[in-house]
Parts: structure tokens; C-alpha cells; sequence
């Protein structure tokens, strides 16, 4: 039986990052997405881990040599204030956050935000490598 309620129920959403982002999201103890920049009026999570891990892989990794995949869950009665955009294929799905309500996405974050996998280009042979990882890990039951 599920005693939560549907208010207090969460999404989990997806969040492809370069390394600068994820220093910022490090430095709030993993509890809070950082402000976006002024060419940046839009905070765009994803809803599913295959189309993060693309967009961390083909494009982080060749605009900053390194691609990171996040997750985080947010309050359901806050995403509901939101459409979801299909911006491709049937999978390649978004939420369009505007900037100015980002203070408000990080008082509806339920548990930390977790880094889930990292891509970097081998210098070896020039393959691009994933690395997974939970951090923070996740505390014992």
C-alpha cells in the first residue's frame, strides 16, 4: 500500500551536464541546480537516461571533453505546471523549465541530485568511454 501522497510523489528526470555544471551542483552539497547563464533562458531535463546518455555522450564529451549523466527526482504537483515536449523521436522528451523558475524546480528536488555516468574521449584510441557511477552514493535503507 502506498500511504504517499499523490502531492508528495515524484518524477525522476535526467540531466545531461558538462564538467562546469556539475562543479556547480558538486559545490551545493548535490542539492541544487545552479543558476543559468544570460544566453541560457531555459533548464531542460529529459525523461529517460538513453536520450541523456546521448546528449552527455555525442555532444558534452565534443564541446568540453567530458560528458556527465545526472538524475533527480522532483515533485509531481510541480511538473504538472509543465508540458512535455517531444523534441525528436517518441523518446526524446523534455521539460522546458524557464530560468527565472529554477529557484523554484530546486524547493521541489526530493533527494539529491546523483551523478549516474561520465563519458570522456580515450586518449589511447580516441573511443569515447563511459564510466558509471553513483555519487552521492545512495545511504543504506
Amino acid at each position: 500500500m502506498n500511504t504517499q501522497s499523490d502531492a508528495d510523489s515524484s518524477v525522476v528526470l535526467w540531466r545531461p551536464t558538462g564538467p562546469e555544471e556539475l562543479e556547480l551542483v558538486e559545490a551545493s552539497g548535490w542539492s541544487l541546480w545552479p543558476p543559468r547563464l544570460p544566453d541560457q533562458p531555459i533548464f531542460y531535463p529529459v525523461l529517460n537516461e538513453d536520450y541523456a546518455v546521448r546528449i552527455a555522450r555525442d555532444w558534452n564529451v565534443k564541446a568540453s571533453g567530458v560528458g556527465h549523466v545526472t538524475r533527480f527526482s522532483v515533485r509531481r504537483s510541480f511538473l504538472e505546471g509543465f508540458d512535455v515536449q517531444q523534441v525528436g523521436g517518441r523518446n526524446i522528451l523534455e521539460y522546458w523549465i524557464p530560468a527565472e523558475r529554477l529557484d523554484e524546480l530546486n524547493a521541489n528536488l526530493m533527494g539529491p541530485i546523483t551523478l549516474v555516468s561520465t563519458f570522456r574521449r580515450d586518449d589511447a584510441d580516441g573511443e569515447i568511454k563511459e564510466f558509471r557511477e553513483e555519487w552521492p552514493a545512495r545511504s543504506a535503507p
